[in-house]
């Protein structure tokens, strides 16, 4: 067995290293989210607190680790009789991989004894192995929603159900939870990332110094992993001893109404929804007080577990980006220090008056929010022009019609098109190709009934055979590849037009990221294309590649279509079973090379003759109005809607769809 990384080994990392030892202190705060970018040792720390939680007392035999002192009077191997002997053991950390399957976490039933037999036959998952230890998801974004929810809620509750058809199993399961995550490969929905109780930002040191430091620790653990962790053995010893006292101490430190009064002041400020960041505040307020060795909760307690508890929980939209303005959160805390006594006639002491927080000053975060009138002569750029305009902020986002890929397709489960899927509502049966995972009971009864006086039925139990089980096949809604394809050129450039687009483009990204798809995105100007975002979950960064998006010169529309059915080929080696969707945002207009609109449209037929869903979003305005956008749309067998149309609540979108279905 490896001999793990000393935890008090890891250099820097301090936010992280308190996260981890306040959860180890207080388990109620609710375990923590590491999000960083790669390669800075977010699973070495975490691997590494195993060695620093105390050792568990167990029940002999049991598989679900109760304690002897105090046994789980439903655990599925008892009953156990209470303050009977047990076993110690080292405190487990359990990882859950990415591609694990609901079963694999939660646990499985045989459902061929329940039915034969009326007996529950369970074998624990990860869940059951992870009671009174860590639970540790590495790529926690990537991990299927569904299996996602069902972590959460085990260990919100303390406890995982199991129920396959009528027969349900529960036990205790209550863990630290420690997820980490590279936010470039997307982010975790907003109601997910409320679960974690804190979370910390990890990044590597800019200071030769301290890189140097980690370089020679980890040339040093890989020579000898055995002798560097007993070189780090007392500061490892002294660390543990610190856990132990801090929890003995927990109980007895005192949570006053001040602090409490800072704590719901600092969360209202922030605007955080819920009342789920205000009970891991004073939650994390608590341990700290006591991993300090005090029994009081002091002001700077509270300002530590504001900046470990609110910064995931204030985002507004998924593109904005974690953070605290810790300025405004001193404020805070001063304005509503004091006794525990506050002056009711008192206008607060804030600069307000009235108890209320000053506006911010905002001042240049403001410039260019709206779409500001061109100047004079910043009309649209010839179309031979090959001058560069600058960036232009999009429009304000707003709710898109659903765009879907028609069929069903078999992809990552998602909300955007018809699949089969693990989850969602049953349309048929079919025999299972491997393990058993969903019981389509009443099929299985109709394959199983007609051979029962064959197999010498006798008793009142149904004789099955592993021949008679029958899989349930369900129908819910995948995720897909949606790949934007940009028009960038000179005829897109007027400033009102390309924030108007751009905001549509944005839009559509808000939609992807609700619906779990993945995005891509494909801009083509001048006498190119190029990929400007390769297929990511990470709509964040679409956002941001869109946002810095120039424009100017011809209109390559061929060299984009080509480009785009380059990635998706590339795509298609690497994902088979997730379908795409190309979005073609452009006005139609294609110049620049022999035969524009020629190659145009033989790059177009390509995506039609495979099959490839395609809309284009038509950006053509003015009084007069080529059709450029349609017949592309033709070209590519796909549909054509206009930047009005594209809105959810637009009324020309729906008389159009009227339309289309009547015809």
């Amino acid at each position: 067995m490896t001999t793990p990384f000393p935890f008090t080994a890891v250099v820097g990392q301090d936010d992280l290293r308190l996260a981890l030892l306040l959860n180890a202190v207080s388990p109620s705060v609710g375990g923590v989210l590491v999000r960083g970018e790669k390669g800075t040792a977010k699973s070495t720390a975490v691997r590494a607190l195993t060695s620093l939680l105390p050792a568990v007392a167990v029940v002999p035999g049991c598989r679900f680790s109760c304690d002897p002192a105090s046994p789980d009077p439903g655990c599925p191997d008892g009953p156990h009789e209470g303050g009977g002997g047990g076993t110690s053991r080292p405190a487990r950390m359990v990882e859950l991989p990415v591609g694990a399957s609901e079963d694999r976490l939660v646990g499985a039933l045989d459902i061929e004894r329940a039915l034969a037999e009326g007996v529950k036959a369970f074998e624990p998952g990860l869940l059951a192995a992870a009671h009174r230890g860590i639970l540790y998801v590495d790529e926690v974004n990537l991990l299927h929603d569904h299996l996602v929810d069902l972590l959460l809620d085990a260990a919100a509750m303390g406890a995982s159900y199991v129920e396959r058809e009528g027969v349900s199993v529960r036990h205790a399961a209550r863990f630290l939870l420690v997820g980490t995550m590279n936010p470039e490969e997307g982010e975790l929905r907003p109601q997910l990332l409320d679960r974690f109780g804190l979370t910390v930002e990890v990044a590597a040191s800019r200071e030769p110094d301290q890189r140097v430091e980690v370089v020679r620790r980890r040339l040093a653990y890989d020579d000898d992993p055995a002798g560097f962790a007993a070189r780090w053995a007392d500061e490892e010893a002294a660390v543990r001893q610190r856990v132990v006292a801090a929890r003995e101490l927990l109980p007895s430190v005192r949570l006053g109404d001040a602090a409490l009064r800072q704590i719901a002041a600092t969360c209202a400020a922030f605007e955080v929804d819920g009342m789920r960041a205000d009970i891991v505040m004073a939650r994390t307020a608590t341990a700290l007080a006591a991993w300090a060795g005090r029994t009081d909760v002091l002001a700077e307690d509270v300002r530590q577990a504001a900046l470990l508890a609110l910064p995931h929980r204030r985002r507004r939209t998924p593109f904005d980006a974690p953070g605290l303005d810790e300025d405004k959160l001193d404020q805070t805390l001063e304005e509503f220090a004091g006794d525990d006594d506050p002056d009711p006639d008192g206008d607060g002491g804030g600069p307000g008056g009235g108890g209320g927080q000053p506006e911010p000053d905002e001042g240049p975060a403001d410039d260019g929010a709206g779409a500001a009138p061109p100047e004079a002569g910043e009309g649209e750029p010839a179309p031979g022009g090959a001058g560069e305009q600058s960036p232009v902020r999009a429009a304000e986002p707003f709710r898109t019609k659903v765009l879907s890929v028609p069929g069903i397709g078999e992809g990552a489960a998602g909300r955007r098109s018809r699949a089969r899927t693990e989850q969602g509502r049953t349309t048929g049966a079919r025999r299972p190709e491997g393990a058993l995972t969903k019981l389509h009971l009443a099929a299985t009864v109709r394959a199983a009934a007609p051979h029962q006086r064959a197999r010498g039925r006798s008793g009142r139990g149904l004789v099955v055979r592993r021949d008679d089980l029958r899989q349930a096949t369900r129908e819910g809604r995948e995720g897909n590849l949606v790949l934007f394809v940009v028009d960038a050129s000179g005829s897109m450039a007027a400033r009102q037009r390309m924030s108007a687009v751009k905001g549509a483009v944005l839009s559509l990204l808000l939609d992807a990221y609700q619906r779990r798809d993945k995005v891509g995105l494909v801009t083509f100007r001048g006498s190119a294309a190029e990929v400007a975002l390769p297929p990511t979950s990470s709509v964040d960064a679409a956002a941001a590649r869109l946002e810095s998006l120039p424009t100017g010169g011809r209109t390559p529309l061929a060299a984009g279509l080509l480009k785009a059915h380059d990635v998706l080929r590339v795509e298609r080696l690497r994902d088979p079973a997730r379908r795409a969707l190309v979005v073609v945002v452009t006005d139609g207009r294609a110049t620049g090379g022999p035969e524009p609109v020629a190659l145009a449209g033989r790059a177009a037929r390509l995506f039609a003759a495979e099959g490839i869903a395609s809309v284009v979003v038509d950006c053509e305005s003015g009084p007069v109005r080529l059709g450029l956008a349609g017949q592309l749309a033709g070209e590519l067998g796909g549909t054509a809607v206009t930047l009005d149309e594209l809105r959810a609540d637009s009324i020309a979108g729906l008389v159009k769809d009227v339309q289309r279905r009547a015809a």
